[in-house]
């Protein structure tokens, strides 16, 4: 995870998951130990269909970031998994950033489809084949990321489970003092944008 910092805004670009790659251990609502897998070209297929993703933080509806309409945050999947680059000016956020207390990226989805195989005795392996992104947040140091359990919540009058996932990370931090007129991640999200280059470091 790179952070870098500017006088009004910080950058924040870094892996949210993994794709093919066990997560934690977790509980299901049964109580039931599972690892889970988010199956390649998932993120990328969920993001095609979604016609807005919010970046919020720590999950909290009220602490809105961003999002892929309001242009300040892009999502893709590449062969490692799904990224963010994010450009966020909320003041909280760029104190949070200076003082290192973010601590990692988390996202919000619901399972559309899945299947799963037996590991051992008491542990099963899920498979998160196609999904609903709705959110990603950065998480600070009041809520620890983690590979936590499901959760419930009602939406529309009926009941959906939204699950949430997330990981530490490791940050670098790059401090910029003086205002600069090019960056890295300003190419990056040119290609993105203009071109829908995913070679993006050529």
């Amino acid at each position: 995870m790179r952070i870098e910092i500017r006088n009004k805004s910080v950058i924040l670009d870094g892996y949210v998951n993994a794709v093919a790659r066990d997560s934690k251990p977790m509980l299901d609502e049964n109580g039931n130990k599972f690892v889970e897998q988010i199956m390649p070209k998932t993120f990328e297929r969920a993001i095609g269909k979604n016609e807005d993703i919010l970046c919020l933080l720590n999950h909290e509806p009220n602490r809105k970031l961003g999002s892929i309409r309001d242009g300040n945050i892009e999502l893709f999947e590449d062969n490692i998994g799904l990224r963010a680059i994010c450009e966020i000016t909320d003041a909280e956020v760029i104190e949070k950033a200076k003082d290192k207390k973010l601590r990692g990226w988390s996202f919000g989805f619901e399972a559309i489809k899945e299947h799963e195989e037996p590991v051992s005795d008491n542990l099963k392996r899920r498979f998160i084949d196609e999904m609903n992104l709705l959110e990603v947040s950065i998480i600070d140091d009041k809520k620890v990321p983690c590979y936590i359990g499901t959760s419930i919540e009602t939406r529309a009058d009926k009941n959906s489970k939204v699950e949430y996932r997330g990981d530490d990370f490791k940050a670098k931090i790059f401090k910029i003092i003086d205002k600069v007129d090019y960056s890295i991640y300003e190419n990056i999200l040119l290609k993105i944008k203009n071109k829908g280059d995913k070679n993006l470091w050529n």
